[in-house]
């Protein structure tokens, strides 16, 4: 599967996919539909566990993937991105982790073996999704004791390899270590990543995707564009490139400062716009595809898709535009 990813990924603009949660929101799942038969007598509240709606609520997130493939995306990530333990343990869920990332991935995996099979010519592919967690490796989250640290490289380093090993176990093509907000997390899951391809002795792409935080341009663990993408540079990646926090027109820059400075693929999925005073995304599907045809016009890009706000109709506008233009040149075989 990763000879026709590469193949893809040198003859177009590859598609990714919209955001999973705002899709969701449209669904209005209450807590008794977060909790199903299964968890009925659950101990804790689970309505906002999104992830748990991979098994409660499985038609409603292959409906959401097919929208996606049927929208023109060639990749759809798996409902995982607050699949680890650290994150789990708000719901305290985390002996469902390997259940949870092995269902969402067997999910979306089976939509698109569909597409595929519908349109040979145009082979779909699942990204495992793996999120930042809610605890950073690189700051206090306490003022009064910036030593202090609330979760450890190798606390997040198992936590990021059991999501692993159940996202490769459910059919993943792709590794997406996305929204990254502190790079030592992200060391810890690329960290994790190469330990199961070194034991299974198999080799699977990875995407990696950081967030700049707001006008400072930095991530929120204080580094640039330039700084994060060195930072990484030494793992051999798919695609390095930015999604979430910021609209298309305000990404722009970063992927400017990243593009011409590695031979990896770039990948962006920006939200749509910043949210208004109610925390909504308000822009249009045409209004962010022509923010995002910039990036066409400049090479900047190699995947794009979209965050925070996004749905089928902006994917699909965006691959409309992305259809009409050539990738950005690989300086190598990717």
């Amino acid at each position: 599967m990763s000879i026709t990813l590469h193949k893809a990924l040198q003859d177009r603009i590859l598609v990714l996919d919209g955001a999973m949660g705002t899709m969701l929101q449209a669904y209005q799942f209450k807590e008794a539909d977060f909790r199903g038969e299964r968890f009925k007598d659950y101990p804790t509240a689970l309505q906002g566990n999104n992830d748990l709606l991979s098994i409660t609520q499985p038609h409603a997130i292959k409906e959401i993937h097919a929208k996606y493939f049927a929208a023109g995306a060639d990749i759809v990530e798996t409902n995982t991105f607050s699949g680890t333990r650290i994150a789990m343990a708000d719901y305290q869920m985390e002996d469902l982790v390997y259940e949870l990332n092995y269902q969402s991935a067997k999910l979306a995996r089976e939509v698109a073996d569909e597409f595929t099979s519908r349109e040979p010519h145009k082979p779909r592919f699942v990204a495992g999704s793996i999120g930042p967690t809610n605890r950073t490796a690189s700051m206090s989250p306490d003022v009064n004791d910036p030593g202090y640290r609330a979760v450890t490289f190798e606390e997040l380093r198992e936590a990021y390899k059991e999501q692993v090993e159940a996202l490769m176990d459910g059919g993943s093509d792709i590794l997406l270590v996305e929204t990254v907000f502190d790079t030592l997390n992200a060391k810890a899951a690329l960290y994790a990543i190469e330990e199961v391809k070194e034991e299974r002795a198999i080799d699977i792409p990875i995407m990696l995707s950081g967030t700049i935080t707001d006008a400072s341009g930095r991530t929120l663990s204080g580094q640039t564009a330039e700084a994060f993408l060195i930072s990484v540079s030494h793992i051999p990646l798919l695609s390095v490139g930015f999604n979430c926090a910021l609209g298309a027109n305000l990404l722009q820059p970063h992927l400017e400062a990243i593009a011409h400075k590695t031979e990896f693929a770039i990948s962006a999925h920006p939200n749509a716009g910043l949210p208004n005073a109610f925390g909504e995304y308000d822009e249009s599907p045409e209004d962010m595809a022509e923010q995002i045809e910039a990036y066409f016009k400049k090479n900047l890009v190699n995947i794009i898709g979209g965050c925070c706000g996004t749905t089928p109709e902006h994917i699909r506008v965006i691959a409309e535009t992305a259809a009409k233009y050539e990738p950005r040149p690989l300086a190598v075989t990717v």
